[in-house]
């Protein structure tokens, strides 16, 4: 067991390395756009799950119903998202990412992934080859490990 120790801590200070240099640009981001991390939150639930309903939002958030609407009027109001009635209940609201909203959040994708083309470049081509086959098998290992993940480019919807 002592064998994976060594293997362990290199991948916590990769993961760590990776979560700072990730969420710091990112939050820079948010800071710049005048968004709290709720907000960019539901911004990507919406970006990658589709129309939701005020209640999707409140449980994915983790916030009250009523705290959930008023963080959605906000984002209405800086017209990142539209509230459209259902087309079964006109008295059921769905939560869709306007046009600013869905360009705003792409744009935010590329300020967390940006680095990683400039640390790519630091690498020669047969670095990358190494750790490309490595990264593939951690994927494939973690992915197995948790079957419910549907791919690696959406979230649980």
């Amino acid at each position: 067991m002592t064998d994976t120790k060594p293997f362990s801590d290199i991948l916590k200070e990769w993961t760590e390395v990776f979560m700072h240099r990730s969420f710091r640009d990112f939050k820079r981001f948010l800071d710049d756009e005048g968004l709290s991390p709720t907000q960019a939150n539901t911004l990507m639930r919406l970006y990658h799950c589709g129309a939701s309903g005020v209640s999707d939002i409140g449980d994915f958030t983790g916030v009250t119903n009523a705290a959930a609407s008023q963080m959605i009027e906000r984002l209405v109001q800086m017209e990142l998202i539209k509230r459209v009635e259902s087309t079964s209940d006109r008295r059921f609201k769905q939560i869709t990412l306007s046009n600013k909203g869905e360009q705003l959040v792409k744009r935010g994708i590329e300020a967390r992934r940006r680095w990683l083309e400039d640390l790519t470049d630091t690498l020669e081509a047969e670095e990358q080859a190494t750790i490309a086959n490595g990264l593939m098998m951690l994927t494939s290992a973690a992915m197995k490990m948790d079957n419910t993940i549907p791919s690696s480019t959406k979230t649980n919807c």
